[in-house]
C-alpha cells in the first residue's frame, strides 16, 4: 500500500519533479527511521529525489514503476520498459523499445510519453579491458555520454573530496536502506563518472543512484538506463 507505516500525524510524500532532479535514486522508502519515527514509512518502488535532514528527510517519487512490478521487474511486460509521472500508471513518463543489434552494439531507443524518441541507450559488445566503457548514452544535439567503467579509487569517499556530498548524504547514505522492504540494496559499491567531451554530466553509484552534473542532461535517459541495468 502506498505509504504503508505511515505515522498518522504525517502528511504523504507528494511526488516530485522528475525534470528537476539532481539526484536520485530506486527504492521504497519514503521516510527513513529517525526521532521518534521507529521504522521507515515504507510507499511503492520509485525513483525518489531525497531532500530535508533528520526527522524531515524525505524520499519524494519523481518516475514510477508500472503498477504491481515486482522489486527487480521494472516493466509488467517482458519486451516493453516504461516508468510513469504517476503511481496509478496513468501517465507515462518513458518508454524503452526493443533492442536493435548493429556492428557490434545493441541500441535502446527511448521515447517520451507521446511517443516521440528523445535519445538511445547503447551497450557495447563485452570487452577484453575491464575497465573499457560498455554503455553510452546519446541525447540529440549533445556529445555521446561515455562512462568511465571505471571504479573510483576511494568508491564514495572520492566522490565526497570531488564536492558530491550533497549526493553521497542524500542518494547514498540516507537512501542506503530503500530496500528494507524492497531488496532494493546495492551490495557493491559500482561509482563511475559519465562525461560528453570531457564535460562531467552525471556521477552513478551502482546502476541505481545519480547524481545530474549538467542541466542539459534529459533525466528520462538516466532512468532508462536504469531501467534496462535492472531489467
Amino acid at each position: 500500500m502506498f505509504g504503508k507505516n505511515r505515522h498518522v500525524d504525517e502528511p504523504p510524500v507528494l511526488p516530485a519533479s522528475w525534470a528537476d532532479a539532481w539526484e536520485f535514486a530506486i527504492g521504497n522508502e519514503e521516510r527513513p527511521a529517525a526521532g521518534q519515527r521507529k521504522h521507515p514509512v515504507l510507499g511503492v518502488r520509485a525513483f525518489r529525489v531525497p531532500s530535508g535532514g533528520g526527522a524531515q528527510r524525505v524520499h519524494a517519487p519523481c518516475a514510477f514503476f508500472p503498477p504491481g512490478s515486482p522489486p527487480g521487474s521494472p516493466s509488467s511486460s517482458p519486451t516493453g520498459l516504461r516508468l510513469y509521472e504517476d503511481a496509478e500508471g496513468q501517465q507515462l513518463l518513458c518508454s524503452v523499445d526493443d533492442p536493435q543489434e548493429t556492428k557490434g552494439e545493441r541500441r535502446y531507443h527511448v521515447r517520451d510519453g507521446q511517443g516521440q524518441a528523445i535519445g538511445t541507450i547503447r551497450r557495447l559488445a563485452p570487452l577484453k579491458h575491464a575497465l573499457k566503457p560498455t554503455w553510452r548514452i546519446d541525447q540529440p544535439s549533445h556529445p555521446e555520454i561515455v562512462s568511465s567503467a571505471e571504479w573510483a579509487k576511494n568508491g564514495t569517499k572520492e566522490i565526497v573530496q570531488r564536492g558530491a556530498g550533497k549526493f553521497l548524504l542524500g542518494a547514498i547514505q540516507a537512501v542506503a536502506d530503500v530496500g528494507a522492504d524492497g531488496g532494493d540494496q546495492a551490495s557493491n559499491s559500482r561509482v563511475l563518472e559519465w562525461k560528453a567531451d570531457g564535460e562531467l554530466v552525471m556521477t552513478s553509484d551502482g546502476h541505481s543512484r545519480f547524481l545530474i552534473r549538467a542541466a542539459w542532461l534529459d533525466r528520462r535517459l538516466v532512468f532508462a538506463f536504469a531501467l534496462l541495468r535492472t531489467s
